[in-house]
């Protein structure tokens, strides 16, 4: 199941704090913002990405990183063989994800989707 994208998501107390801080300080744009996430890229690479969340609109927690996948329907197998804790179940979402949040080893709150 071959990843596509790994972003960092980090967690804010204030996005127009934070999105001031990331665009003045590394020169990413906003490419997205929903209200409670903002994902901001380089202009001349948009694969170089990263999320700032005040919270996730759905799920329980904010991750500490998302990976797309191309098969995440595959990935959630695999989690659900390896018994892994699934925070988050498989869910298609209305922003059009289809996702799942799954702790890797060290306690790490990983957000494993598929456009």
């Amino acid at each position: 199941m071959p990843v596509t994208r790994v972003v960092p998501d980090l967690e804010s107390r204030s996005l127009p704090e934070a999105v001031a801080f990331y665009t003045e300080v590394t020169g990413l744009q906003v490419v997205m913002d929903h209200g409670w996430i903002v994902t901001l890229a380089d202009a001349g690479r948009p694969e170089v990405q990263l999320n700032l969340m005040t919270h996730d609109a759905t799920a329980p927690v904010v991750p500490v990183a998302s990976i797309e996948v191309e098969d995440v329907d595959a990935a959630y197998a695999a989690a659900r063989r390896s018994g892994a804790e699934i925070v988050y179940e498989l869910t298609d979402e209305p922003w059009g994800v289809r996702r799942f949040f799954v702790r890797d080893p060290d306690g790490h709150v990983v957000n494993v989707l598929s456009h």
